[in-house]
């Protein structure tokens, strides 16, 4: 998108000077974000990292509408966000899915508050559930599948919502690495065709350079996006090939510059800031 381009749309998504405090059960007050301020354009990409409790979830709750700013605003389509809506879908740390119903009929739920035909409900819960390699398994109990099948399951109820704005808290850590490799694949592929708005949430720093088309990096708590750093290895028209863009010196150079950034933000070796 050029910056004439940019110019002439509005923001997909605003952040105000959003502020977040808690109060723990002990009445201990817990500063998690520091007042922050943030524009998204439509179709972005955007991977967030940084120590672990320095806010991360709590930026992607806010968007999602599960939490409001103590102060500040966060605005979609240039209008407060009050509560959750359809238009985005999230995909949680854990899976959360029905116990009662099946593998097929959790994902078929999307489709149910769409009123969408039964027929076409079963053929979309198909192609999702393919995509994340768990056809077989469709009329198991959730309770039948391991932590990672879940997972998966979780991600196809997502996906077949065909939400625009897509919000993912570190989906892909409980997989194992060629079913994260496949899902990462199908990822871009929907990105790149709809050009959903995608907030990710990794600790990896290779996964955060391989997907988004801009990084935040967060302070330690109180946290705070202390860098806005574009994004864009290799081509955007070429086939996804992780193992082709781990040798493109831009990778790996936003790979030291990321992991560094982390490695300053929490005093961490710089092997574990990359996520080895």
């Amino acid at each position: 998108m050029t910056s004439t381009e940019k110019a002439s749309v509005s923001p997909r998504v605003q952040l105000g000077d959003v502020e977040q405090t808690y109060t723990t059960d002990a009445g201990e007050q817990v500063h998690a974000l520091t007042p922050t301020s943030v524009t998204v354009e439509p179709g972005e990409f955007v991977c967030i990292v940084g120590p672990s409790g320095c806010g991360k979830t709590t930026l992607l709750r806010m968007i999602a509408g599960f939490l409001r700013p103590t102060h500040g605003q966060v605005l979609l389509d240039d209008r407060p966000i009050s509560g959750p809506g359809p238009d985005r879908g999230v995909v949680f740390q854990h899976a959360n899915l029905f116990p009662w119903l099946t593998v097929e009929q959790n994902v078929e739920l999307s489709g149910r508050f769409r009123k969408i035909s039964e027929k076409n409900r079963r053929a979309e819960a198909e192609r999702y559930l393919d995509m994340v390699n768990l056809s077989e398994f469709g009329s198991k109990r959730p309770y039948e599948l391991s932590g990672g099948m879940q997972q998966r399951a979780q991600i196809a109820r997502v996906l077949a919502g065909n939400p625009s704005i897509l919000l993912m808290d570190e989906p892909f850590g409980a997989l194992d690495a060629l079913t994260r490799e496949t899902l990462q694949h199908e990822l871009i592929d929907i990105w790149r065709k709809d050009k959903k708005t995608v907030f990710f949430v990794t600790h990896s720093v290779d996964e955060a350079v391989l997907l988004s088309s801009r990084v935040w990096v967060m302070s330690a708590r109180p946290g705070r996006i202390i860098e806005d750093i574009p994004s864009n290895v290799g081509d955007p028209t070429a086939p996804f090939d992780p193992a082709e863009l781990r040798t493109d010196p831009e990778f790996q150079r936003l790979r030291k510059h990321i992991a560094e950034a982390i490695y300053a933000a929490q005093g961490a070796t710089l092997k574990s800031a990359a996520g080895e």
